[in-house]
């Protein structure tokens, strides 16, 4: 089953990608030979128009393969006829759909998980807080003498405030305000608390705005772990490959479907920085030539790019064997042992 997840996963993923750039070429003018999904011999061909439009056997991978894209073509609808702006916006475009899909996907994630609200939520049996007399559905009003808008000032406070010196609280309690004193004790990880968890609420609205933020606060994270590879403070003995990604889509599965979701978002992402990193082959490297060749002209031609580009697919797909080899040594191999 975890197999199946994987396959619906990267097939949807990829179909995102390649439908960004089919959309955009589309719009360009650019003729689309073939927009497949799958890779292998064809089990399902249809030709609309122009475009030959088919499912593959190999449910991985896929492809938009437009006209002029990797040779020299007379062709006034060939992508090498087209101008530079519009080059780019087609190649942008695959990742620019995965980074869409993200950002709808974690705008998911947050309304589903929720927000904590100044609200408590529950008490802690024999805490200081259930000491205190403070009872699930009081809203926190002031603490320590400061006023309280949101769950984070109120356990910043708590973090903050004299320990072994009661914390004094004003609560709203049936429509009326009830002070109370909780002195706040050492947790497991070592943070002050007295006991309370917040009650959540559902926001569309705040999702709408936190959705985004997790998605940038994702891709600055991706792009660190991009500099620590290349540093060599992160090992490329720590990459995923297919195995890899097999093996974590069996755990965020297991940790129940919106883990599936998260995981899914974070993969959508990492499709879209990877593709537009400079890099032969990639989309990426490929905008890098649409620069180049748009400021030197013809000093370069198509059938020297496609050369570098399949200089860099050979590359890719010599790492992706040894990111593959690494994955049966951490994930497969521990399993017979």
């Amino acid at each position: 089953m975890t197999i199946v997840f994987a396959i619906i996963m990267i097939c949807i993923l990829i179909f995102i990608h390649e439908l960004g750039h089919f959309i955009a070429a589309k719009a360009c003018g650019v003729k689309v030979n073939e927009f497949a999904l799958g890779m292998g011999p064809a089990i399902i061909k249809r030709q609309r128009g122009e475009t030959l439009y088919s499912l593959r056997i190999i449910p991985i991978g896929g492809y938009c393969a437009m006209e002029g894209e990797d040779e020299d073509s007379e062709d006034e609808k060939a992508f090498n006829k087209k101008p530079a702006w519009q080059k780019a916006i087609i190649l942008v475009a695959g990742a620019g759909m995965n980074l869409i899909m993200a950002i709808v996907l974690m705008i998911i994630v947050t309304y589903y998980i929720g927000f904590p609200t100044s609200t408590i939520g529950n008490v802690q049996e024999d805490s200081p807080a259930q000491a205190a007399g403070i009872v699930a559905g009081d809203v926190i009003l002031e603490a320590d003498g400061t006023v309280v808008d949101d769950w984070y000032d109120f356990t910043d406070i708590v973090e903050k405030h004299d320990n072994g010196e009661p914390l004094q609280l004003v609560v709203e309690r049936n429509g009326s305000e009830v002070e109370v004193y909780a002195t706040p004790e050492k947790g497991e990880d070592g943070r002050y608390i007295i006991g309370v968890g917040t009650q959540m609420e559902r926001s569309a609205f705040k999702s709408i705005v936190k959705g985004p933020e997790a998605t940038w606060d994702m891709t600055k994270n991706m792009y660190t772990v991009i500099k620590q590879l290349i540093t060599g403070e992160v090992s490329t003995k720590d990459l995923a490959g297919p195995v890899g990604i097999v093996y974590m889509v069996d755990q965020s599965v297991s940790q129940g479907f919106m883990t599936f979701i998260y995981f899914t978002a974070m993969m959508s992402l990492n499709l879209a920085v990877i593709n537009l990193l400079p890099f032969p082959a990639l989309d990426g490297g490929r905008l890098i030539f649409v620069v180049i060749r748009k400021i030197t002209g013809k000093a370069i031609t198509d059938n020297m790019e496609a050369t570098v580009h399949l200089i860099g697919m050979v590359l890719l797909m010599l790492l992706m064997v040894y990111v593959t080899w690494q994955d049966i040594l951490r994930f497969v191999l521990p399993i017979f042992k």
